[in-house]
């Protein structure tokens, strides 16, 4: 048991326990002591705490969750510095959070690619968010950049399609085969709107409280990890029922 958890429970028990009563007549070491020998004697209740304590923890995080999505909605939905596929005028809107390096988002492109071509009306933004390394952000730089030569979405699916780690030399061939200025791209990779995106998208994530890629936000639903398309189908069914 975590040690913050270990003193919350302490916390939880000192309260229930029968000593709480009489405990402003006792010293603090001799209420430890009862607590601890209620502890001993029931076991069991340090279970019944802790999963009380966990309710609490996950009915606050869900609270503070929605409390996100709905002053954030704007920002998630319709940042302008946010690369847009699918039909910019959908009616339901998928937001991936995701890196070129992680394994998961690869496997996820096709599940992803197919919704969106199966379904006129998705509205589909990607956050850049490079946690996997160096060239994870270089991959993302160039990513953002190519949105000046109105490549964002070509440069995407094909950097998604290569085999090995994204980084530099990858994603130069890449921006090269799909017939990016390659010179024009590295000037515009410093461009501070860049830096702005990737600030932008881990408040996002922090709030929202993802800790890896891929991660979505479909509506009010939040949806971490690998999806197949029947999943995100589903959610996206969800979301638009709950705009009728």
């Amino acid at each position: 048991m975590r040690l913050f958890h270990f003193f919350a429970v302490i916390a939880a028990l000192a309260a229930l326990a029968p000593v709480a009563a009489i405990s402003g007549e006792l010293s603090e070491d001799r209420v430890r002591e009862l607590v601890l020998e209620t502890i001993r004697e029931n076991p069991e209740i340090v279970y019944e705490a802790v999963a009380i304590l966990e309710k609490r923890q996950a009915d606050a995080l869900e609270i503070a969750k929605k409390e996100v999505l709905s002053s954030q909605r704007d920002l998630l939905e319709r940042d302008p510095n946010a690369p847009v596929l699918g039909n910019p005028e959908g009616d339901v809107t998928i937001v991936e959070f995701f890196d070129y390096n992680c394994p998961y988002c690869r496997r996820v492109k096709p599940e992803v690619k197919a919704v969106i071509e199966a379904d006129p009306n998705i509205r589909l933004v990607y956050r850049e968010w490079p946690i996997l390394g160096e060239g994870s952000v270089f991959a993302a730089k160039a990513a953002l950049a190519a949105r000046k030569q109105g490549k964002y979405a070509e440069f995407h699916w094909a950097m998604m399609g290569i085999k090995g780690r994204a980084n530099e030399i990858s994603v130069l061939r890449v921006a090269a085969e799909i017939g990016l200025d390659v010179e024009k791209l590295r000037k515009d990779m410093e461009a501070p709107e860049v830096q702005e995106h990737f600030e932008t998208s881990m408040r996002l994530t922090r709030a929202l409280g993802f800790n890896g890629t891929p991660s979505f936000v479909i509506g009010d639903n939040l949806v971490a990890g690998f999806v197949e398309r029947s999943e995100l189908a589903k959610r996206i069914t969800e979301a638009r029922n709950a705009e009728d």
